[in-house]
């Protein structure tokens, strides 16, 4: 279980670095405990992001599955490995095809 936590944490250490990186103000939401993950500010926009990993082409969400929480957009962040990050509102199922490349979701915002 361990590995698992720390996989997850690493993952969500990677994507707020991105998002810092592109000029986001990012509040990890330490433990998992609330329905998101991170929360992104930019210019007058709010996200907020639960962020999953898996080596597998297919991954299945049992989460939160509204577009929205408090009245803000909630994405779901599917790290695929090897570059493949997807993003998308939340959903069952998601494979590395689903959503939108989360680097073309950044430039949105710019």
């Amino acid at each position: 279980m361990f590995r698992n936590k720390r996989k997850g944490y690493n993952v969500e250490r990677k994507i707020k670095i991105m998002m810092e990186k592109d000029g986001w103000k990012v509040i990890r939401a330490g433990g998992s405990l609330g329905e998101a993950d991170l929360v992104c500010v930019k210019k007058g926009n709010c996200v907020f992001l639960q962020i999953k990993s898996t080596k597998k082409k297919t991954f299945y969400y049992y989460g939160y599955k509204d577009k929205e929480f408090q009245g803000f957009p909630f994405y779901l962040v599917v790290d695929f490995g090897y570059g493949k990050m997807r993003i998308l509102f939340p959903t069952r199922r998601v494979d590395f095809i689903s959503g939108e490349d989360f680097k073309d979701f950044l430039k949105k915002f710019n």
